[in-house]
This record gives structure tokens, sequence and C-alpha cells, in this order.
């Protein structure tokens, strides 16, 4: 990732930021949709899950210029997501679902540089998360 992708990440995420709640509640409605079965895996309130999704995509969005900064914590996200039950299969579907609402959230300002920008973020930091969740089944003797 550069300094260009960044800087269209972050603002980016600036406008999302406007209507958070009607951001997050289309990425689950669309990742719902795209895998009925991820939806078991959430067991608290919809709209507290929504805060907490852009409360960290507001982290990682900040911390993108120092990402060795937040490796440790996106580690440790994918072994909790490991421990829901979140399949390496489930993070392309993720992927999908956050590019689609990107796409519906950031009405002509969704060009392919920002999609390719988010595509490239979210390949960096899936790749981390999940090298946390391998870590964390191999240490409980499960297979990845």
């Amino acid at each position: 990732m550069n300094a260009e992708q960044i800087e269209l990440i972050q603002q980016s995420f600036q406008q999302l930021r406007r209507s958070a709640d009607t951001v997050a509640l289309l990425f689950y409605e669309h990742l719902f949709t795209e895998k009925p079965a991820l939806k078991q895996l959430f067991h608290s309130d919809m709209e507290e899950q929504g805060r907490k999704l852009m409360n960290l995509l507001g982290v990682v969005v900040v911390g993108l210029p120092q990402l060795e900064r937040l490796t440790p914590m996106l580690r440790e996200l994918g072994a909790r997501h490991a421990r829901y039950g979140v399949q390496t299969a489930d993070y392309d579907t993720v992927a999908n679902a956050l590019l689609w609402t990107l796409e519906h959230s950031l009405p002509g300002e969704y060009t392919p540089a920002v999609q390719a920008a988010w595509t490239e973020a979210y390949r960096v930091l899936a790749r981390l998360m999940q090298d946390g969740a391998r870590e964390a089944l191999a240490a409980h003797g499960l297979p990845a």
C-alpha cells in the first residue's frame, strides 16, 4: 500500500463516517444476503455491532501509515474471529460486502483508484488477521 492509496482510503472514510450507522447496516445486510450462514456468528445487537465495525475501521484507517503498530491487534482480531467460527473463505465474502458497501455509500467518489486502494488495504489486513487465526488454531491443535 502506498501513500496515495492510504490518502484515498482516509479521505473516503471521512465521507463514510458522516453516515456510519447506515454504512454499517448496508454492509451487514449485504454480507448476510451473500452468505446467510454468517448471521449465526453474531450474537449481539447489530446496531452495536455496526458501531464496533465502524470504530474498528476508523482505528485501522488512521493507523495505516504505521501498519506495523496495528499488526498485533489485527492478528489478535483474526484469532478471535477464528474462535467465533470464521473460516478462511469468509474473508472473501467480507471483502465483497465491504467493496459493495463502499460503492453504494460513496456515489460519485468510488473511483477505480479508491476501489483499488480499499482492495489492497483489505488484502493486507485480511492476511494479518488470517495469520493470527492460523496461529491460534494451531496452538489448540486445530486445522486452519
